[in-house]
């Protein structure tokens, strides 16, 4: 295990869940990002196809520096590039592309591939991606696909994402993942209409993920 997996790795241990945020205007991804931070989260995940999102991750890494501002949804080495250059401190990407690892570890951030098989997951991991995204783990079983990749895989750091809430967060931890990505469970679509900002971030208070 490198040094970088090994800060990595206790940083998701640490904190168990990474924010996803996926907004279609930069100064709502920015409020959103804003809420999860206040309701306890620190690992902060701007996807790459939402609106100016390097605006977006420049921005949050200026005004809250206790936080890690990352990056997701990245397809290309060029989307890559772009978001390290805009502050990203971390990446996630739906599919598995070795070039991805060689950047990101060429700039000393850590970057997690996403796959489903056992034999993506393995070949991912195998190539060097530092944990798996397990993409969409909803659609396969949640907790109980978790558990049954550990006996072949234990060896691999698991982050399910894809139809995780704050309800079934627990399970998938338990099932042996070493943090999840939560994403429209942040913002149940009622509350982000009437931006009910102080109430989201309570409830992320009440269920936070350290907890887990």
């Amino acid at each position: 295990m490198t040094p970088l997996q090994q800060r990595w790795f206790a940083q998701l241990r640490e904190h168990r869940a990474i924010a996803v945020i996926r907004a279609t205007d930069w100064q709502l991804g920015i409020k959103m990002a804003e809420t999860a931070i206040n309701g306890g989260l620190k690992l902060i995940e701007i996807t790459w196809n939402s609106d100016q999102a390097g605006h977006i991750i420049a921005t949050l890494r200026e005004k809250f520096p206790q936080a890690i501002i990352g990056t997701g949804t990245i397809l290309t080495p060029t989307d890559l590039k772009e978001a390290i250059a805009c502050g990203a401190t971390f990446a996630f990407s739906p599919h598995s592309d070795r070039e991805l690892i060689q950047i990101a570890h060429h700039q000393d951030i850590p970057v997690v591939l996403g796959a489903l098989t056992p034999s993506e997951i393995y070949q991912a991991w195998h190539w060097g991606s530092d944990g798996v995204k397990v993409f969409p783990i909803k659609a396969v079983g949640g907790a109980s696909f978790i558990r049954c990749l550990q006996a072949p895989l234990p060896q691999i750091p698991l982050i399910p994402t894809g139809g995780v809430s704050l309800t079934n967060g627990p399970a998938l931890i338990e099932a042996g993942a070493i943090a999840v990505g939560l994403s429209s469970d942040l913002f149940p679509p009622t509350m982000l209409a009437k931006q009910e900002w102080p109430e989201l971030s309570h409830r992320l208070q009440q269920h936070h993920p350290s907890q887990w």
